[in-house]
């Protein structure tokens, strides 16, 4: 009998066990099955609280629904997502309010120490108008030091002024070159058909070759009916291209194989001192000659030592002592 009470007893805790174990389990599974769904990607994740109006009168008239109730569904909406944004735009505007406040809190924050005298008396009460003027133009000086070198800090008015200085120099220095360019000058020169034919004519330092090769074909009633293209001026023994200006070889003192180019006259070197270490100031007369002649004579001297002259070319440098 009391065997069979024992046995009773101890089915009783087992069943308990079990039963305690099984609520255990339950509640690991349940606690797995959160776990898991809080980990996996959900499809309304990434879709906004607020649906649109669209979606919201979608959802709202599933089904058959007269034209009606449609456009009174969907007048509905209009008016309640009107409301909410004019809420929005209220929070926005108070929001805007507080902040501009206490920026005007900040602006206006004072010591009484400043403006009160020694006796608790405001300092404007104690002193004259006069008085305070002075004083507020003494505080504005001192905030900065005017010793202090800035000269390497970036400065709009002292860039711009810089700017403007450049460009009046600039506009100034454009107007004596256009000046330079407008004078007058006498160039020598002599037509070469194998004996020299000596010339001269006047024209402007801004002037082009061709533009001076034209007024010399109307000087030669032989060179009159050749064009500009076929003739060539060789000055100091360089083919000079008719691109070229009398003012570039005078601004860039140029000089040639046998004298200088930017001397358009003619003179020779009269010093009575014959020194070999100093050259000889000499300036020779260009030659006008027409490219058939220079094609059929150009291996026979003096033909023979001319070459087209190149800009980049160093052909020394003429002093003149």
């Amino acid at each position: 009998m009391s065997s069979s009470k024992a046995e009773g007893r101890r089915e009783d805790a087992l069943a308990k066990q079990r039963e305690q174990m099984r609520e255990e389990f339950e509640r690991q599974k349940k606690n797995l099955i959160n776990e898991t769904e809080k980990a996996r990607p959900s499809t309304h994740r990434f879709v906004g609280q607020n649906d649109s109006m669209e979606d919201t009168l979608k959802n709202s008239t599933v089904g058959l629904v007269h034209l009606e109730e449609f456009q009174q569904k969907r007048k509905e909406l209009e008016e309640a997502k009107a409301r909410e944004a004019a809420r929005t735009n209220e929070l926005k505007d108070d929001i805007k309010k507080v902040k501009k406040r206490k920026k005007t809190a900040k602006a206006t924050l004072s010591f009484a120490m400043d403006d009160e005298g020694e006796d608790g008396t405001p300092e404007s009460e104690t002193q004259d108008p006069e008085e305070d003027l002075e004083r507020s133009k003494k505080r504005g000086k001192f905030r900065k030091n005017p010793n202090v070198d800035t000269s390497f800090l970036p400065d709009r008015e002292r860039e711009e002024a810089e700017r403007k200085e450049r460009e009046q120099l600039r506009q100034e220095w454009l107007r004596k070159q256009d000046e330079l360019k407008n004078e007058d000058i006498e160039i020598t020169y002599s037509y070469w058909d194998g004996s020299g034919h000596r010339k001269s004519v006047v024209c402007k330092k801004g002037d082009s070759i061709s533009t001076f090769l034209d007024r010399c074909r109307q000087q030669f009633p032989e060179l009159r009916g050749v064009s500009v293209d076929n003739l060539m001026y060789v000055k100091e023994d360089l083919i000079i291209p008719h691109h070229h200006t009398f003012y570039d070889f005078i601004v860039n003192k140029a000089r040639g194989k046998s004298g200088p180019l930017f001397n358009f006259d003619v003179h020779d070197d009269v010093r009575l001192l014959a020194d070999a270490t100093r050259e000889k100031d000499e300036s020779h007369a260009g030659k006008v000659v027409e490219r058939s002649w220079y094609q059929r004579n150009k291996h026979i001297f003096p033909a023979s030592r001319w070459e087209v002259f190149d800009p980049e070319k160093s052909y020394g440098k003429y002093t003149i002592a």
